[in-house]
């Protein structure tokens, strides 16, 4: 299944540029508000250079990147809870997404218009974070009237529910998110049943001026003190080295001073926020493939991510390291140097495993 990540923040705040440089995808990029109406959907590989070298190692017949959907969502909003500039629209469809990726105007480019005139990071933060603080007030409320009516059952995990969405309402009355509140033992399913945009992991982008790969002190600040992360990107820069052949782009980002591509910036902070692991799959004159998996898991989980067949007759793994097996030269010397191991179910996944499982149909 593919990591979908949406895309919010302020109009004009450089959610669409960044779109466009990180899908190629061409969203309208237009200098007023609510340019995006519809949630623009592009499905974007995950390019990795380990599973690259994997793959010439074992003589593969081609590459399968596993893929990200990002979700360009139009700008919100105060006011937006209540329906303001097609606000309970885009609210939902940030609901439908694993985690978000929070765009912050953060350059002084005079150009760009800024709907509340002033360009001020934490106020845009504050005016998003309350929007969907509101939304999830509301639902949470809504939900928590059911639950308490169904908890006349003494059923224990309803009534773990309605003590855990009391608590949600309290946390978000202070204008603190869902997450903040951990869910209970005996309803694990609380967060998902509710559905909350605060429960949603952070990831916000401070949109720098060009050359900048610094996220704004005040920007990190917020971040680190709600549990998001953050990174820095000149949307603008990117969206035009979109636009080259990659050579020609590497070089730009050379003279810019700029170490990476925003895609590989985005995703791998991303990533590191759903704490997902990446794993192979490779043989000779077969696909070389690479899967994502939350960190923690084992080799089962890994069979089940490849195919549900795969899991249901699993009976063993080998596993090895990428790098170990790129040392070796391919499988039959790791299996000389005893490098290449035979795993059960219970493995747990570590990053950069190559993987090949052996099941009964």
């Amino acid at each position: 299944m593919s990591t979908r990540i949406g895309i919010v923040g302020m109009p004009n705040a450089g959610k669409s540029s960044l779109f466009n440089a990180l899908t190629k995808a061409g969203a309208e990029a237009a200098n007023y508000p609510f340019t995006t109406i519809e949630p623009n959907v592009a499905v974007v590989p995950v390019r990795d250079e380990r599973l690259e070298q994997v793959a010439r190692t074992v003589d593969a017949s081609e590459i399968v990147w596993d893929t990200v959907d990002f979700h360009d969502i139009a700008g919100l909003v105060a006011g937006a809870h209540k329906g303001e500039g097609l606000g309970n629209r885009f609210l939902a469809n940030i609901r439908e997404t694993d985690a978000i990726v929070h765009v912050v105007r953060a350059h002084g480019d005079e150009n760009v218009i800024h709907p509340e005139g002033r360009v001020n990071p934490l106020a845009d933060i504050e005016t998003i974070e309350t929007e969907l603080i509101l939304a999830d007030l509301e639902q949470a409320e809504r939900r928590v009237e059911r639950v308490a009516r169904q908890a006349r059952s003494l059923d224990r995990a309803l009534i773990a529910e309605e003590a855990w969405l009391r608590s949600v309402i309290e946390a978000l009355q202070a204008g603190r998110p869902a997450r903040s509140v951990p869910v209970p033992e005996e309803a694990p399913n609380a967060a998902r049943d509710l559905g909350s945009l605060t429960s949603k992991p952070v990831l916000f982008v401070a949109n720098v001026d060009e050359g900048s790969e610094e996220v704004p002190a005040e920007i990190a600040e917020h971040a680190a003190s709600h549990g998001a992360r953050a990174v820095a990107v000149s949307s603008r820069i990117e969206a035009e080295l979109a636009e080259l052949e990659d050579e020609d782009a590497s070089a730009m980002r050379e003279e810019l001073g700029v170490s990476e591509s925003g895609l590989q910036r985005v995703v791998r902070e991303a990533f590191a926020l759903l704490e997902l692991i990446a794993f192979f799959t490779a043989g000779e004159a077969k696909p070389a493939q690479s899967w994502h998996l939350r960190q923690g898991l084992t080799a089962w989980h890994a069979a089940g991510q490849i195919h549900t067949d795969i899991q249901k007759g699993f009976v063993r793994a080998e596993v090895i390291g990428w790098r170990e097996l790129v040392d070796a030269g391919g499988y039959a010397s790791a299996r000389d140097r005893g490098t290449l191991r035979l795993e059960g179910r219970d493995y747990v996944m570590a990053d950069g495993d190559v993987i090949s499982v052996k099941f009964t149909p």
